[in-house]
């Protein structure tokens, strides 16, 4: 027998320092869902399963197509993007839940600006000086390519962050994230211009030798970025930077 209705319980918090709770809500199945869907029918009708009013949910949306990243949540228990997460291969009752590693805005929606903090320490851009023209930019090998473009998939989503051991308040943790977007940076032939200082950044405080190598972020990643490979080539450079650093001195 079809299913008729998708049944889903949902943590909701109203502010960052209000106490969390849980709604459930039985919304009408239709092929093809994805929770993305599923958070729109309750905000069409925001009526718990008791018949209850409350409030549409809170989420961050953007894309629809898991390019842009931000509606990564909790999807029965795991870090996902609710665009791709269909209903159909879901177990019921659904359970969504924030990340529970960024601060709550509300509801399903978190802070998550400790991602690009990490990424300005470790200066992850190019370096252009607009007040002139440069002409054409240097070429790149296609071997370069080909390494770097997996890199330059990353969504910040910061699932990677979320599943990650040792990305804690304890250890300050910069993320594989910062780490993969430092290796793309350096490869770049006019963004190799701040190697070194990239490379210090990740020696520094809650950098690299944090890293744990638990290999959870790249299973989790929705980009299967090459995450565990970035990490081990920067642990190396790194090192290297080290020792150069100590005998300039």
């Amino acid at each position: 027998m079809a299913q008729s209705t998708i049944k889903v319980e949902i943590k909701r918090q109203s502010s960052p320092g209000a106490a969390a709770v849980t709604e459930k809500f039985e919304i009408p199945y239709r092929p093809g869902m994805n929770i993305t869907s599923l958070l729109g029918e309750i905000a069409l009708n925001p009526v718990d399963v008791a018949g209850k009013a409350t409030t549409p949910v809170t989420y961050d949306s953007n894309c629809l197509e898991e390019i842009c990243g931000s509606c990564a949540m909790l999807i029965n228990g795991k870090a996902r993007m609710a665009c791709s997460a269909l209903v159909d291969k879901l177990e019921q009752p659904i359970t969504l839940a924030p990340l529970s590693k960024f601060p709550v805005v509300r509801d399903l929606a978190v802070d998550r600006s400790v991602l690009f903090e990490n990424l300005k320490k470790v200066k992850a851009w190019v370096p252009i000086d607009g007040t002139y023209d440069l002409g054409p930019g240097p070429k790149q090998a296609p071997q370069i390519q080909e390494q770097r473009y997996p890199l330059s998939n990353c969504i910040s989503c910061t699932i990677c962050m979320e599943v990650c051991p040792q990305f804690n308040d304890a250890t300050g943790f910069v993320g594989a994230a910062t780490i993969a977007q430092t290796k793309l940076f350096n490869m770049d032939p006019s963004g190799s211009v701040l190697k070194e200082e990239r490379l210090r950044a990740l020696a520094g405080d809650g950098g690299i030798q944090e890293c744990g190598f638990a290999q959870n972020c790249v299973q989790a990643c929705p980009k299967q970025l090459p995450l565990t490979e970035a990490i081990s080539d920067m642990g190396r450079d790194v090192f290297v930077q080290q020792v150069k650093d100590l005998f300039a001195r």
